[in-house]
C-alpha cells in the first residue's frame, strides 16, 4: 500500500508558483529599465544633433571660403550704341572693394546708373569669381528743350548731344509733364501727316497753352482750350489758302473763334516794302 506524503504533495506546486514569482520580478523591474532608457534616449540625440550641426557648420564655412574669392572677371553684356562696355567695366573694378559673396551689388548697380545713356542694369554673381553686368541702353525719341533728350517712356536724360538728334522732335514744358506732352505729341502726329505736315516740335506753357512747330519753319499757336476743334479749323484753312505760301509765313495763331491770324516772314515785308 502506497501513501502518499504530506511534503510530496507540496512539491510540485512549490515548483509550479516558483516561476511565477520569478517572472513578476522581472515585470517589477522593467519600470525601472525603461526609466533609464527614456533618461538616456533624449542626451544621446542631443549630442548627435551637436555633432551633426558642428559637420554642416564646418562644410559651410569651407564651402564659403570656396565660393567667396575675388573678383577675376567683369562681364558687360547687352546691345549698345552710345555706352563704352570697357569704360563700365573698368569703373566697376576700380570700385570693388572686397571679395565676391561680400560686395555691395546694389552699390555698384547704382553707380552704373548714374550714367546717363544707361535706362537699367542688373549685375549677378558668377562662379568662377565674375560679375555679370546686364545693361540695358537708352533709346531717345525726342529731345528736351536745347539739352535732355526724352526715351519712349517720358523720362528725361542728359547726356552729351550728338548732331545725330537734331532732327528729332523737339518738346519743351513743365518737367512734371514730360508724359502728358509726349502722349499729345503722338495724338497730333498722324493728325498732321494726313495734312502733309510734320511736327518738328511741340511745347506746353506753365499755363497750359499749346504751341507747335512744324518742320516747314511754321509755328502754330493753338490756345489751351478746345485744341482739337481749333486744329481741326486750322488744318482746313491750310490746305485751302495757306498751304502755297507756307514758305512765307512764320507763325500762325488759331486762337479766334472764326479764323486765324498769320504773321508773314520779315522778308515778305521788306520786299513789299521795296
Amino acid at each position: 500500500m502506497l501513501m502518499t506524503l504530506p511534503w510530496r504533495n507540496r512539491t510540485p506546486e512549490l515548483a509550479e508558483v516558483e516561476p511565477v514569482r520569478g517572472a513578476a520580478r522581472a515585470a517589477a523591474m522593467e519600470p525601472n529599465q525603461q526609466d533609464g532608457d527614456w533618461y538616456w534616449r533624449p542626451l544621446v540625440l542631443l549630442t548627435l544633433l551637436v555633432v551633426f550641426a558642428g559637420i554642416v557648420t564646418s562644410a559651410g564655412r569651407d564651402l564659403w571660403r570656396w565660393l567667396d574669392k575675388p573678383v577675376a572677371e567683369i562681364r558687360i553684356a547687352g546691345a549698345v550704341r552710345h555706352l563704352d562696355k570697357q569704360v563700365i567695366a573698368q569703373g566697376l573694378a576700380a570700385s570693388i572693394d572686397s571679395t565676391l559673396l561680400d560686395l555691395d551689388l546694389q552699390r555698384l548697380r547704382d553707380q552704373i546708373i548714374r550714367e546717363p545713356w544707361v535706362h537699367d542694369a542688373t549685375i549677378s554673381r558668377q562662379w568662377p569669381p565674375a560679375l555679370q553686368v546686364d545693361v540695358v541702353e537708352e533709346v531717345p525719341v525726342a529731345r528736351w528743350g536745347d539739352k535732355g533728350l526724352l526715351n519712349h517712356q517720358g523720362d528725361i536724360f542728359w547726356p552729351e548731344l550728338k548732331p545725330e538728334y537734331v532732327s528729332l522732335p523737339k518738346l519743351s514744358g513743365p518737367a512734371h509733364e514730360t508724359v502728358r506732352i509726349m502722349e499729345q505729341f503722338h495724338d497730333l502726329t498722324p493728325m498732321f501727316a494726313a495734312n502733309g505736315l510734320k511736327l518738328s516740335g511741340l511745347t506746353l506753357e506753365p499755363r497750359g497753352a499749346w504751341t507747335i512747330d512744324l518742320d516747314n519753319g511754321i509755328r502754330v499757336v493753338a490756345g489751351r482750350e478746345q485744341l482739337i476743334p481749333r486744329l481741326k479749323r486750322f488744318l482746313a484753312v491750310y490746305r485751302l489758302t495757306l498751304a502755297s505760301r507756307a514758305a512765307e509765313i512764320e507763325q500762325i495763331d488759331i486762337r479766334y473763334p472764326n479764323g486765324v491770324a498769320v504773321r508773314w516772314r520779315a522778308v515778305e515785308k521788306s520786299e513789299n516794302a521795296g
